[in-house]
């Protein structure tokens, strides 16, 4: 995607260097770019053609978050199938949740939820007495939300801030409820729970060159028309203001000397090759599991714990939003895979006292009948096959089945351990001769209370529907969110980088993606991710000439 210039025929060199092509990545380089920086990026990944990905979708047997996306053997990921293949899984519960290493990142197949955090969430340690504090509060990212919110394109209802207030409105109108939305609104307003429509990365009209939401109903795992926003739109506009991408490059050491300044990235190809590249400043941007890994490889006799680990909280506190998953039958028909996957939920489920002694959680509504659960229209013809029925049997028990689907997908805040963590597994290699992420992780029993009662909160409102066959997970699902594996504090005993995403230890490192969160709040991460990456782009830029440049002697 573009041929950095070389030192010599080893190094390459820009002003910044930036690991991983998603969306804090992408939006932190294309911003720095646009104020005239000299912008480098380099993903593990290949790029995605869409066509392609949406051929393999459709063929694909399993309609996985993974499937449309090729295995690669120089960037191998995780997969909802096989999830040790890639993870050495330590327990005692297994973290479920999965990633994309290519251009554009995960938000290939995310699901397009841009929440903002609630003011609580930065503060839940003073307010309620668990977790930690962020060092930033909920109105000084205020505006930098509104910026990611135009970026990103959101659609939303602007008369609503669902709890987070807001300076500005919506770039987009949102898109409507739909019939499905408004038949669980008429049970949950009887027991004193209000629907509301959700914000989100989707083209509710023509927006940004990219066409509204045709409501296929498979935003996760592609969107077939673009309407949802992915990286790979600030990719392009990041290449249109001179950025430089070099795809397939797996960063493998960062190299730190002496003074604690940040001196150099290697990188290895495909073919083995590998080559160095320099900077003024090094932005991380790889996700919480990639990123602490880099880490905590890079170490040396110097770091014995590794890069920007004198804290030893690199690699801890990892946390996501365990999913408590529950589906029922309505007995008249809802009409799911009419739009988006999820259009609205509740939201006010989010914050209360209650957070003193378990966790808090949002109710998204389903748009994708039983397929969550695995019961896809495809899987549910296989059985209705398996017992006989075929011809217009099959057509008619089909429609009848599908169309009064129902799902809820309830997202429950965590809050960090220490002991939940990740660490290169130098004793188990992956296809590339690379450690595996070790992970160790529990849920404890604060998120199982808060699970107890989104079972509890979903059976109510599924009876005041009259649905029947209501059945809740047994166990909980990964919502896809990694989180706090290099979390941000006032303090550099306790953390990894400051309110500026700046590392503790080391002044020309910055370190972006939700793995910078100290809590998981209650919102989907996406949009705080894109906010802050805004703010460290414009922090990087007031002060980047401050630093020092490696093409004039390198770091003092």
């Amino acid at each position: 995607m573009g041929n950095a210039r070389a030192q010599g025929t080893e190094a390459l060199t820009a002003q910044v260097v930036v690991v991983g092509a998603g969306v804090a990545g992408m939006l932190a380089a294309y911003r720095l770019a646009r104020a005239g920086v000299d912008v480098l990026v380099l993903e593990a990944g290949p790029s995605i053609n869409r066509s392609d990905a949406l051929a393999r979708y459709r063929t694909a047997v399993a309609k996985t978050p993974e499937s449309p996306y090729p295995d690669t053997a120089y960037a191998p990921r995780p997969t909802v199938l096989a999830l040790e293949d890639y993870y050495v899984q330590e327990g005692p519960t297994l973290f479920k949740s999965t990633y994309e290493r290519a251009v554009g990142g995960t938000t290939w197949h995310w699901l397009g939820t841009t929440l903002r955090h609630l003011p609580a969430d930065f503060a839940i340690r003073s307010r309620y007495g668990v977790g930690v504090d962020w060092p930033i509060s909920y109105a000084d990212l205020e505006p930098w939300y509104g910026a990611a919110e135009a970026e990103l394109g959101v659609a939303g209802d602007s008369e609503e801030d669902l709890g987070s207030p807001r300076s500005r409105d919506y770039p987009m109108p949102p898109l409507p409820l739909t019939y499905l939305d408004r038949q669980v609104a008429t049970a949950a307003d009887r027991l004193g729970l209000a629907v509301k429509l959700t914000p989100q990365a989707r083209n509710s009209i023509a927006f940004d060159d990219r066409p509204p939401c045709c409501g296929n109903a498979t935003c996760v795992p592609i969107c077939p028309v673009a309407a949802k926003y992915d990286a790979t739109v600030h990719v392009r506009k990041a290449l249109a203001h001179g950025v430089q991408v070099i795809e397939q490059a797996v960063v493998t050491r960062v190299e730190v000397d002496q003074n604690g300044w940040v001196t150099g990235l290697r990188y290895k190809r495909p073919d083995g090759s590998e080559r160095r590249v320099t900077a003024r400043v090094y932005v991380l941007a790889a996700n919480a599991i990639e990123t602490p890994k880099l880490l905590l490889m890079s170490r040396t006799d110097a770091l014995p714990n590794g890069v920007a680990n004198q804290s030893d909280q690199v690699g801890r506190n990892l946390m996501d939003h365990p999913v408590q998953l529950t589906w029922a039958l309505a007995r008249q028909p809802l009409f799911p895979y009419r739009s988006p996957l999820e259009n609205a939920g509740i939201e006010q489920l989010r914050d209360g006292a209650f957070r003193r002694t378990r966790s808090a959680f949002r109710m998204a509504i389903g748009e994708d009948g039983w397929s969550f659960p695995g019961t896809s229209p495809i899987s549910l013809a296989g059985r209705l096959i398996d017992q006989g029925l075929w011809g217009e049997q099959l057509v008619e028990q089909m429609n009848a089945h599908v169309s009064r689907q129902v799902r809820f997908a309830n997202l429950v805040e965590q809050m960090p351990d220490p002991r939940n963590r990740v660490t290169p597994a130098f004793d188990r290699l992956d296809s590339f001769g690379l450690p595996r992420p070790r992970i160790h992780y529990r849920l404890g029993e604060f998120v199982e209370r808060g699970m107890a009662a989104a079972r509890e909160v979903s059976q109510a409102v599924f009876q005041e529907m009259d649905a029947y066959e209501i059945q809740h997970a047994e166990e909980h699902l990964g919502a896809g969110h990694l989180i706090g594996t290099y979390r941000m504090g006032a303090r550099a005993q306790d953390s990894v980088v400051n309110y500026e995403q700046r590392s503790h230890d080391h002044p020309n490192l910055f370190l972006l993606g939700s793995g910078v969160f100290p809590t998981a709040g209650t919102a989907n991460p996406t949009l705080t991710i894109a906010a802050l990456a805004l703010w460290a782009s414009e922090t990087i830029r007031l002060n980047l000439e401050a630093l020092p440049d490696p093409q004039e002697g390198g770091a003092p």
